[in-house]
């Protein structure tokens, strides 16, 4: 299977250089990679062009963007990877070999957060844990969906959150997701900068809510 890695991007000029630099080791490994610009207004397009790599537009929103990219990938497995989430050298490897075992219809894998706070490696872990536990994923462990299984569910629900809670939730219906050891690593800026006990009740809030039946349009303006 081929596989394809969609990235959506949107005023991510600070984290392209690295980005672009795990992009190009993708891609000489075979893989195709469609980077998906929402409108950047910091330059975040001029530098993709300058390293060589093209760029689709699509209208904000990280939901439509990775719509966007799927449509215009080729590959039989889709991976979606935030901008400020690295894979690590182990990952492909292990979703190579899991796919020589059985078909994959989605999965993820287990990350790792960068940042200051002493609390990030027990968020990670826990995060992990309770996708296990529940069979959800999030965007931020690079959700892995086989183009058939991405098709079935019509792709990620046009919602400006909680698109990936969302898509997981129709997905776990078609089956359990793969969850491999990864890692990838993902930015603790948002812990770092807004405090890490005050995000995780953030965090939970919204997830609570969602569950309740709260638009995700009422809890992105609180997300914000």
């Amino acid at each position: 299977m081929r596989l394809s890695i969609i990235v959506p991007i949107l005023n991510e000029a600070e984290a392209l250089p690295g980005l672009l630099d795990q992009c190009s080791r993708l891609q000489n490994q075979g893989c195709e990679v469609v980077l998906v610009d929402g409108g950047s207004d910091d330059g975040s397009v001029a530098l993709v062009h300058a390293r060589g790599f093209k760029v689709v537009a699509a209208p904000r929103g990280r939901a439509r963007q990775m719509n966007a990219g799927a449509t215009q990938s080729t590959g039989e497995l889709l991976l979606f990877l935030h901008a400020d989430t690295r894979l690590s050298d182990q990952c492909l490897e292990q979703l190579k070999h899991h796919l020589n075992l059985t078909p994959v219809v989605w999965g993820r894998f287990n990350v790792r957060i960068s940042g200051r706070s002493v609390m990030l490696p027990i968020i990670a872990r826990l995060m992990n844990l309770r996708s296990r536990l529940s069979g959800i994923a999030t965007g931020d462990q690079a959700i892995f969906i086989s183009r058939v299984a991405f098709d079935q569910v019509g792709g990620f629900p046009d919602q400006p959150l909680m698109e990936d809670i969302e898509i997981s939730s129709r997905l776990r219906k078609l089956a359990p997701p793969t969850c491999l050891p990864g890692p990838v690593f993902t930015s603790g800026r948002r812990w770092d900068r807004n405090g890490a006990w005050k995000t995780i009740f953030l965090m939970w809030q919204l997830r609570w809510a969602y569950w309740r039946g709260t638009t995700a349009e009422t809890l992105a303006r609180r997300y914000r």
